[in-house]
């Protein structure tokens, strides 16, 4: 049976849209509107293609409201990492960077490489994950905020404003971080989960809720590695032959805002968790450099945290031990 597919690339105004089936071949261009979405479900109708398989890239609320307009009248839909649809550009030769040419990329891509559906996080998680990605913002505008008053100003009228910015920023952080402690303790299961993440040593509560808020839901994922790779967490190695061996680094092409959560709670997971602590000093007596060794405790507290999650019990120090 041939496979219907619509490759959708979203842009702020326009939505480019390119329908394949078999040998057919159809473009299509509305406004990135409720209006354009319908335009597009009445065009859909009219080349009698209604159980289209649906793909397109996160460009966040622009390309989400195009997704969960169609899943809920039920179409399927797949949201591809743009890594992997860029490197899928390339092995097929396509050149030509168009908003056209994006939308038959898209399409092509789903009929081969058959991803995984997607549908729409819940209610609560989707507030968890902009209240802890809105946190992350706020306190990179108070840190460049501090940045300028230590680089000093002259100015006393600067010096004073500065200082009362950073205070709001503080003010506005605080209050925050409250209200994404509350919101979780609104829901039981949100509540379950941060309670049986927090029991990891290295991890606490606000960690707990960005982990939460990113990775949704964790029964997404079979395997440990998964998620993993979901974070970009996981090591590229460069090794060919006897002449190219260059230095292994972190893939850095999945997840960045649990990258960035888990950085720091690696750390202080290499110094007390006996599992991550133990692990970091195998891998520093292999000779391994401190940054090498920070990214590998960081894919060891995701491994512990999809254990945790997956089997719904506390941290065990004899856990994954041997992993």
């Amino acid at each position: 049976m041939t496979k219907t597919v619509l490759g959708i690339d979203v842009s702020k105004n326009t939505i480019d849209t390119m329908l394949l089936e078999g040998d057919r071949k159809h473009y299509h261009q509305v406004e990135n509107s409720k209006k354009g979405y319908r335009q597009l479900l009445s065009w859909l109708e009219k080349n009698q293609s209604q159980q289209a398989h649906i793909c397109l890239e996160p460009t966040g609320k622009f390309s989400l409201s195009v997704a969960e307009y169609f899943y809920d009248r039920g179409f399927k839909v797949s949201m591809v990492n743009p890594a992997r649809v860029s490197a899928y550009r390339v092995g097929t030769g396509t050149s030509n960077k168009t908003d056209r040419g994006d939308a038959y990329v898209l399409a092509d891509y789903y009929r081969t490489q058959n991803p995984r559906l997607w549908s729409p996080t819940s209610p609560e998680i989707t507030e968890l994950q902009e209240m802890t990605r809105y946190l992350d913002s706020l306190k990179g505008m108070c840190q460049q905020e501090k940045n300028r008053q230590s680089a000093g100003y002259k100015s006393a009228t600067i010096r004073r404003k500065v200082r009362s910015v950073i205070y709001y920023l503080e003010k506005q952080i605080t209050d925050l971080e409250k209200s994404i402690q509350y919101h979780i303790e609104k829901y039981d299961d949100l509540r379950h989960q941060r309670d049986l993440l927090v029991t990891i040593p290295g991890i606490g509560k606000l960690t707990a809720a960005k982990l939460l808020a990113e990775i949704q839901d964790i029964h997404r994922f079979k395997k440990a590695s998964q998620l993993v790779a979901f974070a970009g967490a996981h090591p590229i190695v460069w090794l060919s032959g006897t002449s190219v061996h260059k230095k292994s680094r972190m893939a850095k092409t999945g997840n960045v805002h649990i990258r960035k959560a888990l950085y720091m709670p690696a750390l202080s997971a290499k110094a007390w968790n006996p599992i991550v602590k133990t692990f970091a000093e195998r891998l520093l007596d292999n000779g391994k450099l401190p940054c090498v060794v920070v990214g590998a405790c960081m894919r060891k507290l995701l491994h512990i945290v999809f254990g945790v999650l997956k089997n719904d019990i506390p941290f065990d120090p004899n856990y994954g031990a041997n992993s």
